[in-house]
């Protein structure tokens, strides 16, 4: 088994992703010596704002699998709040993800398993995949993104929308209480919960499809992992998901708490989210019980199960 796919090759090196990446955990390194209550509660608000209600309820839910509908402008304030997170532009991140779903833990994953750890968690963001190192094929797995200017506006500069908020959150700490405080919010609020951020989101690509056990028969090796599900707001539950990709729901047992679920059912129930899909007929055939089951259904399946 190699350490990388065949296709990585140094002229495929990201070098500004690596910059960015390395600059940022560097920096958040100064998180003891930058303390501050209020930058710590602040990591912790935009780490649910950025990871839980950006990644997983929007990058990930809402337009990579249209699991729930919203209204338009919640729907790009969300996306905003991914933007935030900086793991991509959301067609970018979207794209990614979905061919992850075509050709999961295969060779073509963009960060299988199959190769390392290291691969799967961290060092595939610093090649150029072949599948998508240009627009125009990363619009392929998007159209439906592509189509929305402000979605693809977003795309554009969400590098320096998140470079506005580290700027906004040193401007307020320095008015409200000097240049101290200033620092103590761009650490914690931007590079600590950044870092965070990423590696909770990057386990679900590594740790989900290595450790765990699973509720349903994939071709894959997903796993549900208790424990990241726990960091990422019940993303953790990726056999499940694998096996009923489309479903809003990745908890399907009642011990299988999902928080984002929990918020998207709280959404339906204030009128802000619609169209619901729901675990259904074709993932209670995939169950172990049932284990000549078919392979999974793609993620526009027509026998998904939506309610109101």
């Amino acid at each position: 088994m190699a350490s990388f796919p065949a296709w990585v090759t140094t002229d495929r090196l990201k070098i500004g992703t690596v910059v960015v990446i390395s600059i940022i955990h560097a920096l958040a390194l100064a998180a003891p010596f930058t303390f501050s209550w209020t930058g710590f509660f602040l990591c912790l608000i935009l780490v649910w704002v950025t990871g839980g209600l950006g990644i997983t309820l929007c990058y990930h839910r809402l337009l990579t699998h249209r699991s729930y509908r919203t209204f338009k402008p919640i729907e790009y304030v969300l996306t905003l709040f991914g933007c935030l997170a900086l793991q991509g532009g959301p067609i970018t991140w979207v794209a990614t993800h979905r061919l992850h779903h075509k050709e999961s833990d295969e060779e073509p994953d963009p960060h299988t398993p199959m190769h390392t750890f290291l691969w799967s968690h961290i060092v595939w963001n610093f090649f150029r995949d072949p599948q998508l190192d240009c627009y125009d094929k990363i619009r392929r797995f998007a159209k439906d993104l592509d189509k929305d200017r402000v979605i693809r506006f977003l795309e554009k500069y969400f590098f320096f929308i998140y470079l506005a908020l580290a700027i906004t959150l040193y401007a307020i700490g320095h008015v409200v209480s000097g240049w101290k405080l200033g620092l103590s919010l761009v650490i914690w609020g931007c590079c600590v919960r950044t870092v965070l951020v990423w590696h909770f989101t990057w386990l679900v690509n590594s740790a989900t499809h290595l450790w765990g056990y699973t509720n349903y028969k994939t071709t894959d090796n997903s796993r549900n992992t208790w424990w990241v599900a726990l960091v990422t707001f019940g993303e953790g539950w990726h056999n499940n998901h694998h096996a009923d990709q489309r479903s809003a729901a990745h908890g399907h047992r009642w011990w299988e708490i999902d928080q984002t679920y929990i918020t998207i059912k709280m959404m339906q129930w204030i009128g802000l989210a619609r169209d619901v899909v729901k675990p259904g007929r074709l993932s209670q055939l995939r169950s172990k019980e049932n284990p000549e089951a078919d392979s999974v259904p793609p993620i526009d399946d027509p026998d998904t199960v939506v309610e109101g």
